[in-house]
Formats: structure tokens, sequence, C-alpha cells
């Protein structure tokens, strides 16, 4: 049985790793969309596709995921709700069940005919991307606790600190140069 899981991972987290290892758990192989592909280096998505990908591959890895149960697609949004789920298949394997805490998301796919289940929650107070965002650009350095050290060393060697604090300053702005 094929799982569909769908995030931005903006960045990954520990949340996102025990669901992914708890969703593979129930099924035999994970397609895991990295949405909001199109949009990078802004405050809500500050990391390219490449970047998320990159980062939840070597936590998957870390983790002691076997990364050939797992399929990840980077996908840009889709404007026609409507549309979105053929939108959405026609970039991903055939799947037999989707996991997601978005309720519009579970009403679109389960319209669709698919079998959908909440994604399981781990310490959702804490495990946010939003809090590790913010954490990085308020200089505190606990941010590193909400993510596997491989996405901490990424995030590193990107010089995220520097980034987040250039956008939220509005520096990112092209239009404002």
């Amino acid at each position: 049985m094929r799982g569909l899981f769908i995030g931005r991972f903006q960045p990954p987290h520990w949340g996102h790793v025990k669901a992914i290892q708890h969703i593979l758990g129930e099924v035999d192989e994970l397609v895991i969309v990295v949405g909001s592909a199109q949009f990078n280096y802004s405050e809500k998505d500050p990391f390219t596709a490449g970047e998320r990908v990159l980062m939840l591959r070597a936590a998957l890895k870390e983790a002691g995921v076997d990364l050939g149960r797992v399929i990840i697609i980077p996908l840009n949004n889709f404007e026609n709700n409507h549309s979105w789920v053929k939108y959405l298949e026609s970039y991903v394997p055939p799947f037999d069940v989707a996991y997601t805490g978005n309720q519009f998301v579970a009403m679109l796919l389960r319209n669709a005919g698919y079998r959908v289940v909440q994604q399981p929650l781990f310490s959702r107070d804490i495990y946010v991307s939003t809090l590790v965002r913010k954490k990085m650009m308020d200089g505190d350095e606990t941010w590193r606790e909400l993510v596997p050290p491989s996405v901490a060393k990424i995030l590193d060697e990107l010089k995220s600190v520097e980034r987040l604090r250039v956008i939220s300053a509005g520096e990112a702005d092209p239009l404002k140069w």
C-alpha cells in the first residue's frame, strides 16, 4: 500500500520525522509532497524546494528511515481548488491513502474518493516550522533542538539565520532596492 503525505517542510523538524516514521509503520511506501515548491526567500517560505528536499532526506536518513520506501516530490501550488486533486495526481504515483492535518485538503481528497487519515501530530505545540523560523530570527539557539542535527547542519551551511533576518527586514524585496 502506498501513502501520501503533504507538507511545506520550512524547515523539516522532529515532528515531521516522527509523523513519517509512524506513517511508514502503516504503509509499504510513502510519497512525500513538498508543497508550495515555487515559493522561497520569504518569511513564510524561506527555503527553496531543493533545499527542503535535501534537508528532508538528510533528516530521514539520520532517523534510520529506509529511503527506498520514500519518494519525495516537489509540487507547486495550484490555484484552482476544484481541479487540485487532478493536478496532484498528475505529479505523484498512484496512492491508496493520504495523511493530512489540513481539513480543506482532506475534504478535496475525500471528494475525489481517497481514504484520508489525520496525520499523527507529535508535540505540535513545539514542533512547528513557524516556531523554528521565529527562534532563528530571534537568535534563540534552542531552534536546534527542534530539528534533527543533519537539518541544523544544512541550515548552518545555507546561512539560514542571516537569510531569515534579511528577509524579515524587507531587504529581500527587489522592488525596494
